[in-house]
């Protein structure tokens, strides 16, 4: 309730903010019925592009979400976690699971499943040997 009630304060403090009042950020010309936009956010680059028609309804929406920048790398992550953890060994462990998941929250922390303890997330790995055959098979169902 206290985090809340200061999210209430900040929230009128800034809607009476002279510095966020002005129009220095209201852009003038021609209508456009196409806008990309780029923002930082917490987890990543986020960008928007629509298109509209002249109704100014939505016939194109195309969004690159940070969990789109963030797959290379957490594949990354995944593959360091397998050299670290599995090397020689033919079974996934709990542990190993653990591993993988905090590997991908590092990343993105805000996955659907990122409101669930650690330890919680829904996952499954495949462990294969260099021909592709499967050695072992984790599944972690998400938990009530």
């Amino acid at each position: 309730m206290i985090e809340l009630l200061h999210a209430i304060e900040v929230i009128r403090d800034l809607l009476n903010d002279p510095d966020l009042q002005g129009n220095d950020l209201v852009t003038s010309g021609p209508r456009r019925e196409e806008a990309v936009g780029v923002v930082e956010a917490p987890r990543g680059t986020l960008f928007h592009h629509f298109r509209v028609n002249e109704r100014d309804e939505v016939t194109l929406c195309n969004l690159i979400v940070s969990t789109t920048n963030n797959n290379e790398p957490m594949n990354r992550a995944v593959a360091r976690v397998a050299r670290d953890f599995l090397s020689g060994k033919s079974e996934i462990s709990e542990g190993l699971l653990n591993h993988i998941e905090v590997a991908i929250r590092a990343y993105d922390p805000c996955l659907s499943c990122a409101t669930h303890a650690l330890g919680q997330m829904p996952l499954v790995v495949e462990l294969c040997d260099v021909d592709g055959n499967l050695l072992d098979r984790r599944v972690r169902e998400r938990s009530s």
